[in-house]
C-alpha cells in the first residue's frame, strides 16, 4: 500500500537516527530461578474461532504537546479503539505524588470515552535528566538496574488499575565494557521481578526486539524467554517497522511467527536497515499483508500507532494513521476500501 501521508511543515528538526543490528552471538544464560512464576491469575483469553477486528490505538509519545485529557479526546473522537500510554512527566508521571489517585482517574475517564491502554515504559528521560532511556536493566550498578525494575514494577501496577492488557518494556543497549554472557544474565535477573508482579497482578509484560539494544530480534525474545524457563507471563511487543529493519524474514511473517506470544503490537512505517519511524506511505512496508497475517493470528490486543518524533503534528498524523490502517485492512480482506 503506497503513497505517503501530507505532513505540515515541522516546527522543529525531527530526523531520527539510523542504527545498525547487533550481530553478536548469544551464548546460552541459565536460568535465574530454581522454578518457573505461577501462571497469570487472569489468563488471557482464548481467540475465537473468527477472525477479530483489528483493533488500533496512537501512541502518547505522539502527542507529548498534548495535554493528556486533550490526547484521549482527540484520539475518541478520531475513532481510535485505545492508546500505547507512555508514563511520563508530560502526561501520568510515574513519579509525581498522588499516582494511585491519579490513575483511578485516568481509568474513569477511559471507561467514558470507551478506550483501552496499553502502558508503555520508554519514556526518554523519565529517570534520568541526563541519560537517554537510562538507567537501564543492563547498567553495571545494581541500584541503577533497581530503579528501572522499579519502574517496570509500578508499571505494572498501573496498568492493573487501568485495566490494561500488557506493560511494555525493553531490555536496553548493553553498556561498554559489559560482555554478551553478563548482559543476559543481568537482564534475566532484573525482569524476575516484574514477571512475578506481572503474575500476580494477572497483566503481561511485553518485551519489545529494539534495534540496537541487546534484545533486538525475534531470536533475542526466544532466548530471554527459554533462560527464563518459559514463565506465563511474559509476552512479546512486536513493532512492525523493527523487523522491516533487521529480521530477515518479511513483516508479515514476522507477525505469524511471533503470534503465540503476541501482547502488545506497534505499527509505523520504516525503510530497510534504517531504525527510523516513519508515517505510513513513507517506508518500504506493505501494509495489507501485515495487518492480515495480525488478523491471522487471532491477536485480541491493541496495534498501536509509534510515532515519537512527529509530536510537532501530533493531530494531523493521529487524524491520517487510522483511515490508512482501515484502508489496508480493507485491501486485505479483499474488499473495496
Amino acid at each position: 500500500m503506497t503513497g505517503a501521508l501530507p505532513a505540515p511543515e515541522p516546527t522543529s528538526s525531527t530526523t531520527g537516527s539510523a542504527h545498525a543490528p547487533n550481530a553478536s552471538g548469544r551464548a546460552p544464560t541459565p536460568n535465574t530461578s530454581s522454578t518457573a512464576p505461577a501462571p497469570l491469575a487472569h489468563p488471557l483469553p482464548t481467540p475465537p474461532p473468527h477472525t477479530p477486528r483489528l483493533r488500533f490505538g496512537y501512541g502518547t509519545n505522539g502527542l507529548a504537546d498534548l495535554r493528556l485529557e486533550d490526547a484521549l479526546a482527540l484520539l475518541a473522537d478520531l475513532g481510535y479503539d485505545g492508546l500505547g500510554l507512555t508514563l511520563d512527566h508530560m502526561h501520568l508521571d510515574p513519579l509525581a505524588p498522588d499516582l494511585a489517585a491519579r490513575t483511578r482517574r485516568l481509568a474513569r475517564r477511559l471507561d467514558v470515552l470507551g478506550l483501552t491502554a496499553t502502558v508503555e515504559t520508554g519514556a526518554r528521560y523519565v529517570l534520568d535528566p541526563r541519560r537517554k532511556h537510562g538507567p537501564s536493566l543492563l547498567d553495571p550498578d545494581p541500584d541503577d538496574r533497581a530503579r528501572r525494575v522499579d519502574l517496570l514494577v509500578t508499571a505494572v501496577q498501573v496498568a492493573a488499575d487501568l485495566g490494561a492488557h500488557a506493560v511494555h518494556c525493553f531490555s536496553g543497549v548493553t553498556p561498554e565494557g559489559t560482555d554478551q554472557d553478563t548482559a543476559w544474565k543481568r537482564l534475566a535477573e532484573a525482569l524476575v521481578p516484574v514477571l512475578d508482579a506481572a503474575t500476580a497482578a494477572g497483566v503481561p509484560l511485553a518485551v519489545e526486539p529494539e534495534p540496537g539494544h541487546l534484545l533486538a530480534t525475534l531470536a533475542d525474545f526466544h532466548h530471554l524467554r527459554t533462560a527464563l524457563g518459559d514463565p506465563a507471563a511474559l509476552g512479546l511487543t512486536l513493532d512492525i517497522g523493527h523487523c522491516q529493519v533487521l529480521e530477515d524474514r518479511s513483516p508479515a511473517d514476522c507477525v505469524r511467527a511471533a503470534g503465540p506470544w503476541l501482547r502488545h503490537v506497534q505499527i509505523e512505517d520504516m525503510r530497510r536497515g534504517v531504525h527510523e519511524h516513519l508515517p505510513f506511505g513513507e517506508g518500504d512496508i506493505d501494509f495489507p499483508p501485515v495487518l492480515a497475517a495480525l488478523a491471522d493470528t487471532g491477536y485480541q490486543g491493541l496495534t498501536v500507532v509509534e510515532l515519537p518524533r512527529h509530536s510537532h503534528a501530533g493531530p494531523h498524523f493521529a487524524e491520517l494513521s487510522l483511515p490508512f490502517l482501515r484502508q489496508a485492512v480493507a485491501l486485505s480482506q479483499g474488499s473495496t476500501p
